[in-house]
């Protein structure tokens, strides 16, 4: 019987019914842990349990963000790969998978051999080569995985199964943090290999399963007479309109300003606020719970005919009110603002994203819509990279200028260095709004009349961030 009660039930028809597409969701749920792993809790056990600085755990972070540039081009050749065996995301999801596992499995040793000054070298070349194999394997199997749910549903049921598996990410993100959070209140090195090369086989039975007699082996794609755009034939034409350079640039600053702080946000609990590591690992489920909040106000307000580029600029305006409670939280001593402040960053990011990328889809044709989001997400997790990176080593240079006077004696607190990073984001944010605002009721009409639809049947994840 199927299960109605459930968001995007409908997305199921006759060809692919609910259970098929609950199983293929379970590779969002591997992504949303493994996010989780990386964003939220190795970042605070590195710099608060194994005493590693922050500029060199924020350039760890940053590493899974170098496969970023090329999701455009992996969404490209998962479109036109051509494989003797007849599949197209098969062999991306697959070896997406490998790397995944390949990355979490070497990851707790190397991080371990970081924390011993005489291993202090060989622990950061294998950490390094652990996150950049678990990042390229996170955005391969996601990209392919995202195609693989286009193809296997209809024009009508498409939006609404992909919407089903952003859900799944975002539960899979929530349940993750709990768990994860739950099994290092008492932490030793032991328990931290235990929860992360567990994360490593459930990573791979999930996309197992999730994968198993999902996509159909097909005569032209094995075929070397099926015709196969290149990728600058495909670009050249996305990029051909004026609007769409602007909403790269805005998208860039705003990814820029919300990610700035991604490495920081757990270690601040921790080292300013003394939360324990379930504690910290808990604000990642609160930035979850904002998100998936983002997604269902931007349902009902798309739903209405409301600008998708205005609903961006809502989440730009949350988004400064929650660094501002960030800030706050440190000299009120209160755990209950940062909660607060986690959960409205995640709404400001949800509601940002999903007006930036459904202006994105809305510029496309049948011909780029992959592109568009290949383009919107490379461009996105390039800039959120680089700003993760420049967050941490901002927050060690002014943290040590302050803790040594060097700032005065009213600054003289590593929350200064923490709080400096917010000020630049919260500038960052203003800056997105002057880009933002010339775009405001500029977009084409097929923008507008995309988003009056996207509330009701037309509301998907192929116009959601991934």
């Amino acid at each position: 019987m199927a299960i109605t009660w459930l968001p995007f039930a409908d997305a199921a028809s006759a060809q692919v019914p609910l259970s098929r597409l609950l199983r293929l969701s379970l590779f969002q749920v591997s992504v949303g842990m493994m996010m989780v792993l990386l964003n939220g809790t190795l970042n605070r056990v590195m710099i608060v349990e194994l005493s590693i600085p922050a500029w060199l755990v924020a350039l760890m972070i940053a590493i899974p963000l170098l496969a970023a540039p090329f999701r455009a081009l992996i969404g490209h050749r998962s479109d036109t790969h051509r494989s003797v065996l007849g599949w197209r995301r098969v062999p991306f999801i697959w070896f997406g998978t490998l790397m995944q596992f390949g990355g979490l499995a070497i990851m707790p040793f190397a991080l371990l051999l970081m924390s011993d000054p005489e291993l202090f070298g060989i622990g950061v070349t294998a950490s390094a080569l652990a996150f950049l194999l678990a990042g390229f394997g996170m955005h391969t199997t996601q990209t392919a995985g995202l195609a693989l749910a286009g193809d296997l549903t209809d024009d009508e049921h498409r939006p609404r199964a992909v919407s089903l598996l952003y859900l799944a990410l975002l539960t899979g993100m929530m349940l993750s943090s709990l768990v994860i959070g739950g099994l290092l209140v008492d932490f030793t090195p032991t328990r931290l290999v235990q929860v992360i090369q567990g994360a490593a086989v459930l990573t791979f039975v999930l996309n197992l399963v999730a994968l198993w007699k999902q996509e159909a082996r097909s005569a032209a794609t094995a075929s070397a007479d099926t015709y196969r755009p290149a990728f600058s034939e495909v670009w050249q034409s996305f990029t051909a309109q004026p609007v769409t350079m602007r909403l790269l640039a805005a998208v860039g600053l705003g990814a820029t300003a919300f990610a700035m702080q991604d490495a920081l946000l757990e270690p601040y609990g921790g080292e300013i606020l003394g939360l324990s590591v379930g504690a910290t690992t808990g604000l990642t489920g609160a930035w979850a719970l904002g998100a998936l909040a983002a997604f269902t106000l931007s349902a009902r307000w798309l739903g209405r005919g409301t600008d998708s580029l205005r609903i961006a600029g809502y989440g730009v305006v949350v988004g400064i009110a929650a660094f501002m409670l960030v800030i706050f939280a440190a000299p009120l001593g209160s755990p209950m603002a940062l909660g607060l402040g986690a959960t409205l960053i995640g709404a400001g990011a949800g509601l940002f994203l999903v007006g930036t990328l459904t202006t994105a889809m809305a510029l496309s044709t049948s011909q780029t819509a992959g592109l568009a989001l290949g383009a919107w997400g490379a461009v996105q997790t390039t800039f959120a990279g680089l700003a993760i990176a420049l967050g941490g080593v901002l927050r060690d240079v002014v943290s040590s200028l302050a803790v040594a006077d060097g700032l005065g004696q009213t600054l003289a607190h590593r929350s200064t260095g923490y709080a400096t990073i917010y000020i630049i984001e919260i500038c960052l944010l203003l800056a997105t709004l002057v880009v933002l605002g010339p775009l405001v009721g500029q977009t084409p009409a097929a923008a507008r009349e995309s988003g009056s639809n996207i509330g009701g049947n037309r509301f998907g994840l192929t116009e959601f961030p991934t």
